[in-house]
């Protein structure tokens, strides 16, 4: 178990933002997402030249003053230059969930303009560094052929091999976890409801499995509740959730002032002076 590199600081690191000190910690997989995952990512693809949409759904009455006004559904949808590609974030009435998390942000890619169906799709709950998605997506707006596969599964367990994560002793070629076995990534069966475009996944009947696609979240206690989750699409090219995984398990500190309060006893930390 990793500790504190100052143990002696007070435990409220996790109180709301607002005049609270910056730190510079570590894991990265464990480090949440400061309380600004749609900051962080909205302003990436703003630097990208994505276009933001908002779309708000209602309930409004008669005579009722704008402030009284109760919003239902609030969706900010990102769109890139070539409309290919787009990240949506949800704050809903009905969220989807994964391992019992509500989706913050989901990223899709069609293959051409005139479909109107997503080729894949990516799903990140709250608390997954926000610096590994942006990543994700800087790799995906970089791509010419984002709905393409252009690389085999071997690139992602690499990416995190490189940062000291193990691969599964029963399966290495599909499972790797951070050497304090809290966080995981796996290639395997895919959750119910994820959107794919591959028509293997459409035809699958209810007692087949279709094609294995990239599931990755972070269980600090074993059996507690988890942390984050990540999913992705048997369609989603494994270089784009390579770029994801190689960000998630880098060394590298990040900055925070909101650390989770499930993982505040795992994570190294220094002052940001």
């Amino acid at each position: 178990m990793e500790a504190p590199l100052y143990p002696d600081l007070p435990p409220d690191l996790c109180a709301p933002r607002g005049g609270q000190p910056a730190f510079w910690v570590g894991p990265r997989h464990l480090a949440g997402d400061d309380g600004r995952l749609y900051d962080v990512v909205a302003d990436a693809l703003a630097g990208l030249g994505w276009t933001s949409l908002t779309i708000v759904r209602g309930r409004h009455e008669p005579d009722e003053e704008p402030e009284d006004r109760q919003v239902l559904r609030s969706t900010v949808l990102h769109i890139s230059p070539d409309a290919l590609r787009w990240a949506q974030w949800c704050a809903a009435d009905e969220p989807f969930h994964l391992g019992g998390l509500p989706i913050a942000w989901q990223i899709s890619v069609r293959a051409e303009v005139s479909s109107p169906l997503a080729q894949w799709s990516a799903y990140f709950t709250r608390d997954v560094p926000g610096e590994a998605v942006v990543d994700f997506l800087v790799a995906l707006d970089a791509s010419n052929q984002p709905a393409v596969s252009l690389a085999g599964a071997e690139l992602v367990l690499d990416a995190v091999a490189a940062h000291g994560w193990f691969r599964d002793i029963d399966q290495p070629e599909a499972v790797a976890t951070d050497p304090a076995f809290t966080s995981h990534i796996s290639l395997g069966e895919v959750p119910p409801l994820i959107q794919d475009g591959d028509l293997r996944v459409l035809s699958a009947e209810d007692d087949e499995t279709g094609p294995d696609g990239w599931q990755a979240w972070a269980e600090p206690v074993l059996g507690a509740p988890l942390l984050w989750v990540a999913s992705f699409a048997a369609s989603v090219p494994h270089d784009l959730v390579a770029a994801f995984a190689a960000s998630l398990s880098s060394t590298a500190p990040v900055l925070r002032r909101v650390l989770p309060e499930a993982t505040h006893e795992r994570l190294l930390r220094a002052p940001a002076i």
